[in-house]
């Protein structure tokens, strides 16, 4: 979300699509009782177009036809008739949806119809080009047009072809395109979500977090990247956007780390890592878990429940990785004269920890998703009245909701983009085609499967946000893997988390690039150091989708019994990444290479440590081996230092 200064009187505009937005999703969720606009949207579809009505027309006000970034605020005759026609076509959507419906306009719609549908399509690609740049707008218009020229193409990914006209009318007037799924999940869960993440933004909740991480972690060893990793985590999880988390807490974060005797490429790779594994923590995961959630036809909180221990094995990776490097290098906390004292850090935001409390009770025991955000939002405004520090004046609270109406309208362009792609994939039949395709390269293994879908995953999120990322891959890729008999949400959550290793991985690595700004360091020098960094990252994956107890589906034994092999497993990976045991010291080069190894046949399942399987004979015996030369040349270490200790006495 951009951060410049808007004039007062776009200021003001923001503020009240904001809140018209705001009350229109409150009434058609029924949240206080019947709806008062019961008889003006009376249809779901007539709710979808006045959203978009309200929402896309702010895009085309706050960035102009050049890109990329914000017009100065100095509009053009375009960008002022762009946004009157991003009003108009989708109002004349909403007030003919009953002929819509009724007569299938859908497949067979008149001229003015088609008129007004092609307008809409036209928008939402503009809209993408100038919230999300060049290479998401090609990709959306690629697959939007691809129904015109489908029975054209190679048997590999070719479909059924439609007309221009029914193509436009497919994409304005079906569910399955703009208004489709994702588009969907914004408009019943996700605008709360937003609205509440922004709402502990500008109440002064982000520095709040990140003052109790500084309070908490700042004074151990390697404090300040500690205390990234809790801050980034907590806000990437509220904000949804790893750009924007880098951005925020790492102007922050980024200085401690430096400050504390970290390399600014390695300052700025801390932060990068954190602020991804932030949009994989529960528990709101920013937008992205609440449409998984709807792909999948189940109740977010499984959703979250189930994110929970691949997110702990991502922190807890880079947390002891950070440590590691701490030790190695000798680097201390920060002093205690910079670092704020706890009490007064809880006393004067204590009533932050009580509206995410409220929230978390709300999603997971109360299992009310529709009203949580909601209740979070309204309970934290109200408090924050009461506090002297923190009250939101008039022109703070008409910032707040000018941000929230920039904030929905950005991702509203991006998930009516994506959904184009879904409507063309829809409407000829391709998707099925592409999963077939995969199927037969990969034949009837497993491992190949997965590995092709890492690396699709991988290739596919490069410059996409994550919620584009994510979608797109559960449209083209979730079926394949589903078909190789994998559980479906750990098919989903290993294509999220894929998908996000972008953000870290050379040769884009937009996140680590993003934080290698602050910093002042070399981007592709931070994004290795990234990808080393998040190296125990890249299997995480693997482990829960070839062993679902990592995500709950298992008995309790079981859970456990996972859970503290792929503890024990990210541990030993993120020792050797940093040549650095506890006790021992740091390690000879050659030793990093069993120890890692080592690692990944603990976590990996087949090799169980509990309980040791014997019918993997071969798997038990190279782990055991490989963990004994670990542990043997560490001894040998351990000799060599004693040793030198006593000769230099």
């Amino acid at each position: 979300m951009t951060q410049e200064v808007r004039p007062a009187w776009l200021q003001a505009l923001l503020a009240m699509i904001a809140v018209v937005t705001c009350l229109v999703v409150i009434d058609q969720l029924r949240i206080f009782g019947s709806p008062w606009l019961a008889g003006i949207i009376e249809l779901e579809t007539q709710y979808y177009f006045v959203l978009i009505a309200l929402l896309l027309p702010v895009v085309f006000l706050l960035y102009s036809s050049r890109m990329p970034g914000p017009p100065g605020w100095v509009l053009s005759g375009l960008d002022l008739v762009l946004a009157a026609a991003a009003f108009i076509a989708p109002l004349w959507l909403a007030w003919h949806a009953h002929a819509i419906l009724d007569e299938g306009w859908e497949f067979l719609a008149p001229d003015h119809a088609v008129v007004a549908s092609a307008v809409l399509w036209l928008l939402v690609l503009e809209a993408v080009r100038r919230t999300s740049g060049v290479m998401l707008c090609s990709l959306v218009l690629l697959f939007s047009v691809y129904p015109l020229v489908a029975d054209l193409l190679p048997d590999m990914v070719s479909g059924m072809a439609i007309s221009f006209r029914e193509a436009a009318a497919y994409h304005a007037m079906s569910i399955e395109s703009i208004a489709g799924l994702p588009f969907r999940a914004f408009a019943t869960l996700v605008i709360g979500f937003l609205v509440f993440g922004t709402t502990l933004q500008h109440t002064g909740g982000g520095q709040f977090f990140i003052q109790l991480a500084f309070a908490l972690f700042g004074g151990v060893r390697g404090g300040a990247a500690k205390v990234a990793i809790v801050s980034s985590g907590l806000m990437g999880s509220m904000s949804g956007s790893v750009i924007t988390n880098v951005m925020t807490t790492g102007q922050l974060t980024i200085p401690a780390m430096v400050r504390n005797g970290f390399s600014a490429r390695t300052a700025a790779s801390v932060e990068a890592c954190a602020s991804t594994g932030g949009v994989l923590l529960p528990p709101i995961m920013g937008s992205t878990a609440f449409i998984m959630a709807s792909f999948l036809d189940m109740p977010y909180y499984q959703v979250a429940a189930a994110a929970f221990i691949p997110a702990l094995l991502y922190f807890a990776a880079l947390f002891i990785q950070l440590d590691a490097y701490a030790a190695r290098h000798q680097l201390v906390g920060l002093p205690a004269t910079e670092l704020p004292k706890l009490l007064p850090v809880v006393r004067d935001g204590w009533f932050y920890i009580g509206a995410f409390a409220l929230l978390i009770v709300l999603l997971l025991v109360l299992q009310r998703e529709a009203m949580a955000p909601w209740a979070a939002s309204l309970a934290l405004l109200v408090i924050n009245q009461m506090s002297a520090k923190h009250r939101l004046n008039w022109a703070g609270a008409v910032n707040l909701l000018a941000s929230t109406g920039q904030l929905l309208a950005e991702l509203l362009a991006i998930l009516c983009g994506v959904g184009l792609i879904i409507g063309a994939l829809s409407v000829t039949g391709l998707s099925g085609t592409l999963v077939n395709e995969l199927l037969f390269l990969a034949g009837d293994d497993t491992a190949v499967l997965l590995l092709t879908g890492a690396l699709t995953s991988f290739l596919l999120g490069i410059g996409l946000t994550v919620t584009a990322a994510y979608v797109f891959l559960a449209i083209v890729l979730a079926p394949a893997l589903l078909g190789g008999g994998l559980d479906p949400l750990a098919v989903h959550l290993f294509i999220l988390y894929w998908g996000m290793l972008s953000f870290i991985t050379p040769p884009v690595a937009l996140g680590a690039f993003a934080a290698a700004s602050i910093a002042g360091s070399g981007p592709v020098k931070t994004g290795f150091e990234a990808m080393r960094l998040g190296l125990a990252t890249y299997l995480i994956p693997f482990l829960f989708v070839l062993n679902p107890a990592l995500i709950g589906h298992s008995s309790a034994m079981a859970v456990f019994q996972a859970v503290v092999e792929a503890l024990f497993g990210v541990y030993l990976i993120a020792c050797a990444a940093q040549r650095y045991l506890p006790v021992v010291g740091e390690i000879p080069l050659l030793l990093t290479i069993p120890v890692g190894l080592s690692g990944c046949l603990v976590a990996l399942p087949g090799l169980d440590i509990i309980q040791l399987d014997w019918s993997n004979t071969q798997g038990n015996t190279l782990g055991l081996v490989l963990i004994l030369l670990t542990w043997s040349g560490s001894v040998w270490a351990v000799r060599d230092q004693i040793l030198k200790k006593r000769k230099d006495f």
